[in-house]
C-alpha cells in the first residue's frame, strides 16, 4: 500500500513564537505565577497586530 500524503503545499501549520508566549503567559495568569492585567498578557497578540499594520501602512506609502 502506497502512503499518499496530500498536505505536500509546503507550508508549516506550527503555533508561532507569538502564539506559544500568549499561551505561556495565559497559563502563567491563571496560575496566579503572575499578576499582570490581561491587556498585557495578551499583548504579544496586539503587538504582533499593530506591528502588522504598521508594516502594510509604510508599504502602501512606499509603493503608492
Amino acid at each position: 500500500m502506497e502512503n499518499q500524503n496530500n498536505n505536500s503545499s509546503g507550508s508549516s501549520a506550527g503555533i508561532g513564537f507569538t502564539g506559544l508566549l500568549t499561551i505561556v503567559f495565559i497559563v502563567l495568569k491563571l496560575l496566579g505565577k503572575i499578576t499582570w492585567s490581561w491587556l498585557w498578557v495578551l499583548s504579544p497578540i496586539w503587538i504582533s497586530v499593530v506591528l502588522w499594520t504598521l508594516y502594510v501602512i509604510v508599504l502602501l506609502i512606499i509603493f503608492r
